[in-house]
């Protein structure tokens, strides 16, 4: 019964969030309280933060039989996914400007842009011009890398789910801003995994 609790939790928490980031929901939200829509960003931040906690709390205090552990020759492919997802998830800051992601910049300039870069254009240099999402590549990485037991297995699914379709959720705004730009960078950039980079490499 315990497990039934964790998922509907961890469900209910990204199914929320998705909710709350969708176009229609942002649509309404900006036409009707245009005036204050440059909190959302933050509260949404907040929203995520504030309800993230008890669904943490209750998932540490399930502890079951560990299926995976990474010990032996499996310690190798933690230490790689681990340095993989850290990559994934420091290389990006140059890029991103974290005043953006985390909701200030919009409340002091009245900013509606769902693209972080400081100039409010799409950034494809570095890391971004390999995968367009390399936060939710490292994130996925990372939480798998962690010793399986059925608890952290039924988490990291759901989250992995939550990841991908928040990854086409915010694909679906971006297309919405930069119209023909951002849909050349779907063609030409993968979304998790760099395997066009890889294949121009190759070719040339």
């Amino acid at each position: 019964m315990e497990y039934v609790i964790l998922a509907i939790l961890w469900v209910g928490w990204c199914a929320l969030h998705s909710v709350l980031a969708s176009i229609r929901i942002n649509s309404h939200l900006k036409s009707r309280f245009s005036e204050i829509y440059r909190y959302y960003r933050f509260t949404y931040n907040a929203i995520a933060v504030v309800t993230l906690i008890p669904v943490l709390a209750y998932s540490f205090h399930i502890q079951g039989p560990v299926f995976l552990e990474w010990d032996g020759y499996w310690l190798g492919l933690q230490v790689l996914m681990v340095s993989v997802g850290a990559l994934l998830f420091f290389a990006p800051l140059k890029q991103y400007d974290m005043s953006r992601f985390f909701g200030w910049q919009q409340i002091k300039d009245g900013l509606t842009h769902e693209v972080l870069s400081k100039d409010n254009k799409l950034d494809t240099s570095g890391v971004l011009a390999c995968i367009r999402h390399p936060w939710y590549s490292g994130a996925i990485l990372l939480i798998w890398a962690r010793d399986l037991d059925m608890a952290t297995i039924i988490v990291n699914v759901i989250i992995t789910a939550y990841f991908m379709i928040g990854a086409m959720l915010e694909e679906r705004k971006l297309v919405r801003e930069l119209g023909d730009e951002y849909r050349h960078y779907q063609q030409t950039v993968g979304m998790f995994i760099p395997y066009k980079c890889v294949a121009r490499i190759i070719k040339y």
